[in-house]
Formats: structure tokens, C-alpha cells, sequence
């Protein structure tokens, strides 16, 4: 690099000028002290003001403008340099590309058709031959049609009801909005729904004949139209289908005589063990309905409304999206899993179609039932669903009038444990109610989260920002669809569960290497007692802070300090609670914990955690990869027709009903290197765990006189 300031000349204009501005200036080549001074000053500040000029010319001797002008032209040569070495790299990484475009060129000349095995076509044939195969597939398409409703209207012929077609009366609002157009509903006025036959004749019967994709479709529409019709019938119409019951504090049951005058149907099921199971219910819930709409068919948003009674969900299908705006027409094939959170019952597993329709302005029916394809040689589920689903009103404030109906059949094999007979023949282990209630609950729990700013009554100091807040919550609701999956006590079971000597204990064991979990080999065990205390009274004593140290391990026999609490509810107990146990030697210990409760049911769910985990949620990051492994009760009524299911108030508390508690545990037993299944000393220390918790909570609650 020449180091004398009258030799480096400027680029374009601005070193023609500095230089002619400096020509009566004297020049002379500069030292090496000198250059070097400046080129440590460049590399710092590359654009000197006045004062730094000024001072740099007096320390290397030299003139300010001498200085100046060194700086400009310093500048322009480092362009320079830098352009050319971008034009360099630009050039060599363009002859790289132009390389291998001329490879890929080569070898497309050579490749061979994948379906065909023939070469491609020519450049000016593909366009021909587009269009030629677009022509061909459209005439197959039609003809494709043509048989398809042919062989629908000839099975519509042969298996439909003759006297159903002078009992159609039409309420629903427009037929062009159901799956296949407004043709479908003027020629099939029959009730294939009411008739299950219809389903059951194709598939006893050559399936390879009607082996259409399209034939299924058809059939699926048919199904659904007619599940509307009733579904819609039952949501609007009391009497004579439905009759307020003596014993059940005046809720809706059935009228089986009357809704079969009206809906012939045979029984799905065959056999001593056929249960049918039918109620209505509604009520108000904080939401808005087009969500509401949206929430229903999506699967992943449609278990996070009711992670307490769906355990599983899935979309196998979808036939049609619907309208845009309002989803009305929207038809869909879903499977769901159903549980009443103990393990002593039995999951209940349903494969249906759901159907959306708009039947008037504001108004909106999604009407499930159930669908076994003729494809499938032996249905599998032990549960039947009629036409259920729900009505969905939008109301001026932003909140929606719920109405909804449950209709099931139940083939009840494995008998229904003795505890919970009253609490499913009832209707309220599965039924309309339930539904309802865990909507307004879940509901609660949105408003509670899309607040703008931290109430005053959850504690301070701890979790200071909204978004804190809904990450904490995030992290809690995923808890507890943990917790509520892990109390099916099958599916997804790397190893078989088994029964402990017939005590009502139930034990999974799993290798879980799935991230929102702990990762390794673990132990799930759960049983279920009756106590003869009201629901409320045993909830109470589970959210006494006070008590905690009866009942809690993870306390060491020592009080626990609240530090955070997050209201979800209209209830005081509906809450998130963040922990911090007293363990001798040890400061990293958090319990994370939610407890809610209504008339349905009440629940504590909790899982240990370390301060960084917590720190993490608190701060408002993502949750979803966050470990969690979480234990907790469930407390129900025992179903009897006596007891007080609304009973809130602690002069209620008093009346007559049992309760049901529902224990569970999970422990990771192993590291994700364990490749053995845990031994029996394994499963026998988490079993006493399990049973000295009933027997500490027994005797908190001077229960502990019961066998």
C-alpha cells in the first residue's frame, strides 16, 4: 500500500477534488511511524471529526487537511478492495451454479418417467399432453358420477323404510348447505340414520362391489342429512321426546316409546349386556359461536376444551370444509376417546362423522354420529353414537346459548365396576351435563387467560407480566391433559398393565421418549375409593394449604409456602398455584398445581418441578418442550339419587352423598438408558406410595375405620 497521501489518489470525484483542494499544500512521503499511527486510527474510527482531526495531525505531525484528505482516500481504497473481492467470490459461486445447471440439464435428458417408466415429453409436447390428460380425466370423472348415483339410488331403492318417506317433515333451514348439494336431501327423504341397517346390509354384504370411494361418500352424506333431522327434532322439541325425571333433580331423560314412534331404529348392539344412555341439557358459556364452530372441528382444539372427558381425538377424514365465514356444510370423519377419569372404567372409543350446518342466522347444529366404513369387515368400538351434538345460539354479548343432546349405546361387555354404576346409569358420568359444565368451566379459564392486565387478588412478586401469566397457564392446562391421559391405563403401553392381587389398584408401565415429558421408563398407578363425605368436603380438605403436609410427599411432613397464584375461575378454588415445599438441604424443589371444581366433579393436579423450569414460564417462553409429570385426585359424587350435585354452599355440605376419589400417580422409575422393564420392588414402592397416600388422607378425614 503506498503510503504517501499525495500518491493515493481519490475515486471519481471526491479524490479529484480533495486533491486539487490540497494542491498548495506540500507534500512528502510519510514515515512508517506515521502510517502506521494513522492505519490504527482508521481501523477505530474510519470517520474522524473536526477535534479528532486536529489532535491526530499535531501526534503525527502532519497538516489537518493532509489528515482529511488521508481518510478519504483510505476510505475509497477500502471499497475498492471490498468490491473486488465480492466480484471475485460473485463470479466463482456463478460458475459453480452455471456447473451444475448444466448437470441437472444433462440428467433430466435421461430420466425416466416414475408412474410409466417411459422418457419425459419434449418441451413442445407437454403443454398437448397436459391438456389431453385433463380432458380424459374429466370424461372418467363424469362417468365416474354417473355410477356412483346410480348405485346410490338403487341401494336408496332396496334399503330404506318405504313408510319413511310420508313421516319427512323438513326443518332444517336450507338443504344447500349440506354435503353434495340441495339435490341430496330432495332425493333421499328417508332417515338412514334411524335405520342403521342401511350401514350394516352393505357391510355384510360384498363390499368389493360397492368398493367406491365415492359410493362411501354418498353414503356418508346420506347418514349425516338424516342425523340432522333428528338431532334438530330432539334439540328443539321437549315433549313428547323428552320427560323431566323424578329422581334426577328434574333433568331431561328420554322417552324411549315416543322417540322411537317417531325414529324407528334397531339396536346397533345385540346382546343381555345393551345400554342406552340419552340426555339433554343446556346452558351460557363466556365464548363467542363462530369460535366456538371452530373449535369443534379441530381436533387439537377440540381436546383442549374438554381435556377432562376427551383423552384422544383425530381427524381421519375430511369430506367437506364448508362455507367460508361460517364452516356450514363442513363434514368430517373423526375418532375420539372418552374417559371418566378412573381407572375402575373402561375408556370409550367412537369412530363418527361430524357434521356442521348454519340452519338460521346465528344459529348453528353440530351433529355427531356414528360410521363404520363397509371397508371395514368388523367394527371394533363397543360404543354407538346416535345422532348427538349440540346446538350452538349466538347471543348480543359475545356469549352463546348451549343446548346439547348425548345419545349413546353402550355394549357394556366388561361390566361396569360397582362404584360407578350409579354415577354412569344416571347419565352423569358421560351425559349432556357434564358436556355443559366442563364448557363453562373451560370457558372461565379463557377469560381468565385474555385478561390485560394481572388481577389484584392472584399474588405478587412472583409472575409480574401478562405474558408470564399465560405461559404459566399454558404450561398447567398441559399438566393436566398429562395427568388425564395417564388415568386411561392403556394405549400407547410398551408394556401390558396388570392388577395388584385384585385391590382395586391399577399400574401401566411405559417408555416414554416423547419431549413435554421425562424421558425413560415410567410407572402410572391409580386407584379409586368411596368415602361418605360430600365431593366439597374432600375438595376442601385437598386445597387447605393448611393440610397439605397430611397428604403430600413431596412436603417432607413440612408446610408448603404458596409464592403465585393465577385465578381460572369464578370458583376461589379454581386456580393455579406455584409452591415451594420445605425440604431440608434443598432450595430447587417447586410444585406446580391447579385445582378446580363444578357440580360435575373436582380436581387437584400437581407435579414437582426445579426453579429453572418455573423460571422459564414465568418469564413468559414457550412451555410446549418443558418437562412435566404430573400426580393428583379426582372427587366426584357417588351418583346417588340423594346426593346434593350442585351443593356449593357448606350448609349443603351436610346432606346425604357419598363421594369417589380417584388417586393417581406417575414416577419415572428409570433413565432414558434404562432398556429393562422396572422390577417388582419398583412397582411394590410405588404401589405403598399410593397406598399410604389413601391411607394419610383416610385418616385426615376420619375415614380411616372403612375397609
Amino acid at each position: 500500500m503506498d503510503s504517501s497521501i499525495a500518491n493515493v489518489g481519490g475515486s471519481g470525484d471526491e479524490g479529484s477534488h480533495n486533491f486539487n483542494r490540497g494542491r498548495r499544500t506540500s507534500y512528502k512521503r510519510l514515515s512508517s511511524a506515521q502510517t502506521s499511527r494513522l492505519e490504527r486510527f482508521f481501523r477505530d474510527c474510519p470517520h474522524p471529526d473536526e477535534p479528532q482531526r486536529l489532535q491526530l495531525a499535531s501526534e503525527v505531525a502532519l497538516e489537518p487537511k493532509q489528515i482529511k484528505f488521508w481518510f478519504q482516500n483510505k476510505r475509497t481504497q477500502m471499497k475498492n478492495q471490498h468490491e473486488r473481492a465480492d466480484n471475485t467470490a460473485l463470479r466463482v459461486e456463478n460458475d459453480r451454479i452455471h456447473s451444475e445447471n448444466l448437470i441437472m440439464r444433462e440428467a433430466l435428458k435421461n430420466m425416466l418417467c416414475p408412474s410409466c417408466g417411459g422418457p419425459p415429453c419434449q418441451e413442445g409436447e407437454h403443454d398437448h399432453v397436459i391438456q389431453k390428460m385433463q380432458l380424459e380425466n374429466a370424461q372418467l370423472k363424469e362417468e365416474h358420477e354417473k355410477v356412483s348415483n346410480l348405485l346410490a339410488r338403487l341401494m336408496e331403492k332396496q334399503m330404506s323404510p318405504p313408510g319413511l318417506q310420508q313421516t319427512y317433515i323438513p326443518i332444517i333451514g336450507s338443504s344447500s348447505h349440506a354435503p353434495g348439494g340441495s339435490s341430496l336431501n330432495q332425493e333421499y327423504s328417508g332417515n338412514v340414520s334411524h335405520d342403521q341397517n342401511l350401514n350394516m346390509q352393505i357391510m355384510d354384504g360384498d363390499h368389493n362391489s360397492f368398493g367406491s370411494e365415492g359410493i362411501e361418500k354418498a353414503l356418508m352424506s346420506k347418514v349425516v342429512v338424516a342425523a340432522m333431522e333428528e338431532l334438530v327434532r330432539l334439540l328443539r322439541i321437549d315433549e313428547p321426546f323428552w320427560i323431566k325425571s323424578s329422581t334426577q333433580d328434574g333433568k331431561l331423560i328420554l322417552q324411549h316409546e315416543n322417540y322411537e314412534k317417531m325414529f324407528p331404529n334397531n339396536n346397533h348392539f345385540k346382546g343381555p349386556n345393551v345400554r342406552v344412555e340419552a340426555t339433554k341439557d343446556s346452558g351460557i358459556v363466556s365464548i363467542n359461536s363462530i369460535q366456538l364452530v371452530d373449535m369443534f372441528l379441530d381436533a387439537d382444539k377440540w381436546v383442549n376444551l374438554f381435556p377432562t372427558i376427551i383423552t384422544k381425538a383425530e381427524i381421519l377424514k375430511v369430506l367437506e370444509i364448508g362455507m367460508v365465514g361460517n364452516r356450514s356444510g363442513a363434514l368430517q370423519l373423526m375418532f375420539e376417546q372418552m374417559h371418566v377419569l378412573s381407572p375402575l372404567v373402561q375408556p370409550r372409543d367412537f369412530q363418527f362423522l361430524r357434521y356442521c350446518q348454519q340452519i338460521e342466522e346465528g344459529v348453528w347444529v353440530i351433529a355427531d354420529v356414528s360410521f363404520d366404513s363397509y371397508r371395514q369387515k368388523k367394527s371394533f368400538f363397543h360404543s354407538w353414537r346416535h345422532p348427538s351434538g349440540c346446538m350452538i345460539q349466538e347471543l348480543p354479548n359475545g356469549c352463546s346459548m348451549i343446548t346439547w343432546v348425548e345419545h349413546v349405546e353402550v355394549d357394556d361387555k366388561i361390566q361396569t365396576h360397582q362404584l360407578y354404576k350409579d354415577l354412569i346409569g344416571t347419565g352423569i358420568a358421560f351425559g349432556a351435563e357434564r358436556w355443559i359444565m366442563e364448557l363453562q368451566r373451560i370457558c372461565e379459564r379463557f377469560s381468565c387467560f385474555y385478561v390485560e392486565r394481572i388481577p389484584n387478588h392472584d399474588c405478587d412478586g412472583v409472575i409480574n407480566t401478562v405474558e408470564g401469566r399465560r405461559s404459566v397457564m399454558n404450561f398447567s392446562h398441559r399438566m393436566i391433559k398429562n395427568f388425564c391421559e395417564s388415568l386411561t391405563m392403556s394405549g400407547n403401553l410398551d408394556f401390558p398393565h396388570f392388577d395388584l392381587e385384585n385391590s382395586g389398584v391399577r399400574v401401566s408401565i411405559r417408555k416414554n421418549i416423547n419431549p413435554g415429558q421425562p424421558k425413560g421408563m415410567i410407572i402410572a398407578v391409580a386407584t379409586t375409593i368411596w368415602l361418605p363425605l360430600h365431593y366439597m368436603k374432600v375438595f376442601e380438605f385437598f386445597t387447605d394449604d393448611r393440610r397439605r403436609l397430611q397428604w403430600d410427599v413431596l412436603c417432607c411432613g413440612n408446610h408448603a409456602n404458596k409464592i403465585a397464584q393465577i385465578s381460572n375461575g369464578i370458583h376461589p378454588s379454581n386456580c393455579i398455584s406455584i409452591f415451594r415445599p420445605f425440604i431440608p438441604k434443598e432450595n430447587n424443589a417447586l410444585i406446580l398445581q391447579e385445582s378446580f371444581t363444578n357440580p360435575m366433579g373436582s380436581y387437584i393436579v400437581y407435579a414437582p418441578t426445579d426453579v429453572a423450569t418455573m423460571n422459564s414460564a414465568i418469564n413468559g417462553e414457550n412451555t410446549s418442550m418443558l418437562s412435566v409429570l404430573p400426580s393428583g385426585f379426582v372427587i366426584s359424587a357417588d351418583g346417588e339419587p340423594n346426593a346434593t350435585l350442585g351443593a356449593f354452599n357448606s350448609s349443603d355440605i351436610g346432606k346425604l352423598g357419598g363421594s369417589l376419589l380417584t388417586v393417581a400417580f406417575q414416577i419415572l422409575v428409570s433413565s432414558p438408558d434404562g432398556i429393562n422393564m422396572p422390577d417388582m420392588d419398583s412397582v411394590a414402592a410405588v404401589n405403598t406410595l399410593l397406598t399410604s397416600t389413601v391411607l394419610k388422607v383416610k385418616d385426615a378425614l376420619n375415614c380411616n375405620n372403612m375397609g
